[in-house]
């Protein structure tokens, strides 16, 4: 049996400088997984606090053990921080001076087999982050159509084979229901042939995608950018920690868009319209997205695909 993976929260010390926690302010932990940010907020600045949401139960059982040292200081929240907006009206909480957000799955989610994120165990095809609802990935496997499966692996794994690896997919479950990640990832390696070249698994590309599917990743990424320049006072500072290009890309073009002058003209705009889009409610505190020390890379190898993109609210018009 595998050991679980020691913890390690991806740049701590490159968030905390981006979030730089202040007295008697409060901050978003979009997604507290093992607590390793949330911590670290709170001990930054013993008088600061920390809304710490997961959708995770398992998360939330783990805080038990820590969250007593921080009493009065933390409100945890079951929930997606997609719905960032409708969880700070339901803790009494208008806004808030900074949101981190870790986009990773979490060492704790991939290294616990039953879940079903990680195909280096042989375990119930799941993969949902809040286990108490929603679709799981066999349910995706074993009913979307074959095209509707090909487009998904194609757009959220980038995966060049996602035609074969859907036709082989559908082939396999006309005889046998998908029920397992060893099952689905030897479907995939029987298609997808890899050189000595490549340094990841052949069934890597459509976990990521099946994986971000099943939790409406993208789109609960998207709402919370947007709920993000609602929420935040000024001064208000967001950090995202991203992982793949899908996410990086989404998290680039918000804060671009939000801080930079429009290269189109606005001219043929209604004035309205034009004076919205030359509203920039944003600055950035990251030009070029940071990325791991040397030094982290050593102890973590998780955190080498990671990229930090940081902005800060500015005072409405």
């Amino acid at each position: 049996m595998n050991a679980p993976s020691p913890h390690f929260p991806v740049m701590l010390p490159e968030v905390l400088v981006a979030l730089a926690p202040a007295a008697q302010e409060i901050y978003v932990d979009g997604t507290m997984g093992a607590g390793g940010y949330t911590r670290a907020i709170l001990d930054a600045n013993p008088a600061c606090k920390v809304i710490a949401i997961d959708r995770d139960d398992t998360a939330h059982d783990m805080a038990k053990g820590w969250a007593e040292a921080y009493a009065g200081r933390i409100t945890f929240v079951k929930n997606s921080f997609g719905q960032l907006k409708d969880i700070l009206r339901d803790v009494g909480v208008p806004r808030v001076h900074g949101i981190v957000l870790d986009l990773g799955v979490s060492s704790m989610q991939l290294d616990e087999g039953a879940r079903g994120f990680s195909f280096r165990f042989d375990a119930p095809l799941d993969m949902r982050m809040d286990r108490t609802s929603g679709q799981t990935a066999a349910d995706l496997v074993n009913n979307l159509p074959q095209e509707e499966l090909a487009d998904l692996i194609y757009l959220y794994g980038e995966e060049r084979h996602s035609r074969r690896i859907a036709a082989a997919i559908v082939k396999a479950r006309t005889l046998e229901k998908i029920t397992t990640t060893g099952k689905l990832a030897e479907i995939i390696r029987s298609v997808v042939h890899v050189s000595p070249k490549d340094k990841i698994d052949p069934a890597t590309r459509s976990f990521q995608a099946i994986r971000i599917a099943v939790n409406s990743e993208l789109q609960e990424l998207e709402d919370v950018l947007e709920a993000a320049e609602d929420v935040l006072y000024e001064g208000g500072r967001l950090v995202v920690v991203t992982f793949h290009s899908l996410e990086d890309r989404i998290v680039k073009n918000f804060m671009n868009a939000k801080s930079k002058p429009a290269s189109s003209p606005s001219r043929h705009l209604p004035q309205h319209d034009a004076a919205r889009s030359n509203r920039l409610s944003f600055s950035l505190l990251t030009k070029k997205p940071v990325l791991p020390s040397e030094s982290e890379l050593k102890i973590n190898p998780r955190s080498r695909s990671a990229k930090l993109r940081a902005i800060i609210r500015k005072g409405d018009a």
